[in-house]
């Protein structure tokens, strides 16, 4: 099987509709949480909504790349969300964080296996590769987070 397909198959997993690894995936996850969850702050945490934010984030961001575009995403922009005041808002940044996801893989599905070898951008970045991957692992990451907020919230409101 080609590099590009078991990356888009990895990334469907965490991202969609996966359980293989943390039994969970982040559509499952969203979609289970309602607004006020998602913002309820615990301590100095981010949010579930922050964290969703700054996936999508980074999905939007590294998606125009694979589409040809320029990188115009910076880490220090990576968390500056709007305000979720409604059931509407949350609702609207998942549909959105789906909706890059599943373009997300689509894309890297049909990465030619050569390009992935390639630098992503500039050399400081790596390969496309490595962007891929860490795309994978970072998802992984605040999944986990995602999934550990969600259970706290609901043991301190059940």
């Amino acid at each position: 099987m080609e590099r590009s397909k078991v990356l888009a198959i990895r990334l469907r997993e965490v991202l969609l509709d996966g359980l293989w690894i943390a039994n969970t995936n982040f559509k499952t996850q969203l979609q289970l949480v309602s607004w006020v969850q998602a913002t309820q702050k615990i301590g100095t945490l981010n949010t579930i909504a922050e964290l969703t934010y700054h996936v999508n984030y980074y999905l939007a961001g590294i998606l125009n790349v694979l589409r040809g575009g320029e990188l115009e995403i910076s880490d220090k922009y990576s968390f500056d969300m709007s305000l979720i005041e409604s059931e509407t808002d949350w609702r609207n940044l998942v549909e959105e964080f789906l909706k890059h996801a599943e373009e997300f893989v689509l894309e890297v599905a049909n990465i030619q296996d050569q390009k992935l070898d390639e630098t992503f951008v500039d050399k400081k970045y790596g390969t496309y590769l490595r962007n891929i991957e860490g795309v994978i692992e970072h998802s992984y990451y605040h999944l986990g987070q995602v999934s550990l907020l969600r259970k706290m919230i609901l043991e301190m409101d059940p």
